[in-house]
C-alpha cells in the first residue's frame, strides 16, 4: 500500500481473527470486493492466526495488538497513532467486542466509522441484555453507520437500541457457489470412517461452543436412534470443529453406546469437502445473526435443519429448503432427522430448493456490491459534507 496508492482504505477491525463466521465474512468481503475499488487491511484487538491466509489479495496488511481481558481503554493511543499512520477512509467494526474502536478513530479524523452487528453471543442470547444495548448508545455520537447481518439484528437496532432507521443498512452475508456446490452421488470424505454409500451421515461444522450447542444435536441422534431402532444400520453422525463442547458431547454418545457411530475429528480446513459428504445439515445455536454454514450447507445442496433464532428463518423456507426448531429441542430435532433420513428423496428435493434459493438471493456478488455501494455512499456524503463546511468556515 505506497503512498501513491489513491484507493481509499478500509480498515476491519475484529476482537480476534480466527475460525468464524463474522471472520469468514471478512474474508468474502475483501476477496470478492473489485481490487480497483479500495485497499483493506485487517486490524485485530487479540491476536490474527493462519486463517488470514483464506485472504487471497496481496495487498492486506494484517496488525494484531495483543489486547489482554478487559476495557480497550489503555489501546486508545496506540490505536490513535495506528489510524492517523493508516489515515483510512473508513474504519469498519464488528460485534459489541470490537466497537469502542469508533472513539479513536473519531479522535483520529477518520472521516467515516461504520459499525457492524453480526449476532449475539451466549451472554445475550436474545437481545434482552440492557447493559449491551446501554453501552450500543453510548458509543452512538462515534459511529457514522450501522450494518445488521439480518432482519432480526436491524429490528434489535432501530427498536431495542433505539438507532435511527437512517442510519441502519441490513445486509446479508453471501456464499461462493462455486467454492460450495453439490455433488451427487456424495463424495467420501477424507478420513471419515463412515465411507459405505449405504450410510446416512447428517452432520454439523462450527466452533464447539456453548451458544452453538451441539450438545443438543448429539441428544437428538441419541433419541433418533432410540426411537428409530431401524436406522442404526446406516444413520452416522459427524460433528466438525474445536472447542469445550466436543468433549462432552463426545462423553454423552459413548455413555449412550453409539460412539462409535459418530465422528468428532475437530478443527478440519476441508469444510466444502465436508459439506459434499453429508446428507442433512443441522444448525443447533442458541443464538445466530445470519449463519455463514447454513448458507454453505444449502449451497452444498443439503437439506438444512436449524434452530429458529436470529436469521435463521431468512435463510430457511420451512418446510421447502428444510425445517426450523426450538431452541435446545432435542425431540424436534431428532423427529426432523428421523423424517429426511427415512425419506431421502425429500430430503434431496430439500437440499435442490435450498441450493437455488442462495443461486438466487445470497451471492457473493450481491454482497460485495452492497457493502461497495454503501461506502461509496458514506463517503460521498461524508465529502460533501465537508465541503460545505468549508464554504461556511473558509
Amino acid at each position: 500500500m505506497g503512498a501513491a496508492d489513491r484507493r481509499p482504505l478500509v480498515v476491519h477491525v475484529v476482537f480476534r481473527f480466527d475460525v468464524g463466521g463474522l471472520e469468514n465474512g471478512v474474508v468474502n468481503l475483501i476477496n470478492h470486493m473489485p481490487r480497483e475499488a479500495y485497499r483493506h487491511a485487517v486490524i485485530s484487538l487479540t491476536e490474527i492466526t493462519d486463517f488470514k491466509r483464506r485472504i487471497v489479495r496481496d495487498d492486506v496488511s494484517f496488525i494484531a495488538l495483543g489486547k489482554s481481558p478487559g476495557h480497550t481503554l489503555w489501546l486508545y493511543p496506540r490505536l490513535w497513532r495506528l489510524f492517523r499512520d493508516l489515515r483510512p477512509a473508513i474504519v469498519h467494526s464488528r460485534n459489541l467486542a470490537a466497537l469502542e474502536v469508533a472513539i479513536p478513530a473519531w479522535a483520529a479524523g477518520v472521516p467515516v466509522r461504520i459499525h457492524g452487528e453480526h449476532g449475539r453471543d451466549i451472554g445475550d442470547l436474545d437481545g434482552s441484555n440492557r447493559k449491551n444495548q446501554w453501552l450500543r448508545r453510548v458509543y452512538r455520537p462515534f459511529v457514522n453507520h450501522y450494518i445488521a447481518l439480518s432482519r432480526d439484528l436491524e429490528v434489535y437496532l432501530t427498536s431495542r437500541v433505539g438507532m435511527s432507521r437512517a442510519r441502519v443498512a441490513q445486509i446479508y452475508n453471501g456464499v461462493d457457489v462455486q467454492r460450495f456446490h453439490p455433488l451427487a452421488p456424495r463424495q467420501a470424505i477424507a478420513g471419515c470412517p463412515f465411507g459405505d454409500p449405504g450410510c446416512w451421515l447428517v452432520g454439523s461444522v462450527g466452533r464447539m461452543q456453548l451458544v452453538k450447542d451441539q450438545t443438543t444435536l448429539a441428544q437428538a441422534f441419541i433419541r433418533v436412534l432410540a426411537d428409530f431402532p431401524a436406522l442404526k444400520s446406516r444413520l452416522r453422525l459427524v460433528l466438525i470443529g474445536e472447542g469445550p463442547l466436543r468433549a462432552r458431547a463426545q462423553a454423552m454418545l459413548e455413555e449412550a453406546g453409539v460412539a462409535a457411530l459418530a465422528w468428532l475429528p475437530g478443527q478440519r480446513d476441508d469444510i466444502p469437502e465436508i459439506l459434499r459428504g453429508l446428507d442433512c445439515f443441522v444448525l443447533p445455536s442458541l443464538a445466530e445473526g445470519i449463519s455463514n454454514t447454513i448458507l454453505e450447507a444449502m449451497a452444498s445442496g443439503l437439506p438444512v435443519i436449524a434452530t429458529d433464532v436470529g436469521g435463521n428463518a431468512e435463510l430457511i423456507e420451512a418446510g421447502r429448503s428444510g425445517e426450523l426448531v426450538g431452541v435446545s429441542d432435542a425431540a424436534a430435532m431428532a423427529r426432523q432427522i428421523a423424517r429426511y433420513a427415512n425419506d431421502p428423496q425429500q430430503a434431496r428435493a430439500a437440499g435442490v430448493a435450498g441450493r437455488s434459493r442462495v443461486e438466487q438471493q445470497f451471492s457473493l456478488q450481491a454482497m460485495s456490491a452492497s457493502y461497495q455501494g454503501l461506502y461509496d455512499e458514506l463517503l460521498s456524503v461524508n465529502a460533501s459534507t465537508a465541503g460545505r463546511k468549508a464554504l461556511i468556515h473558509p
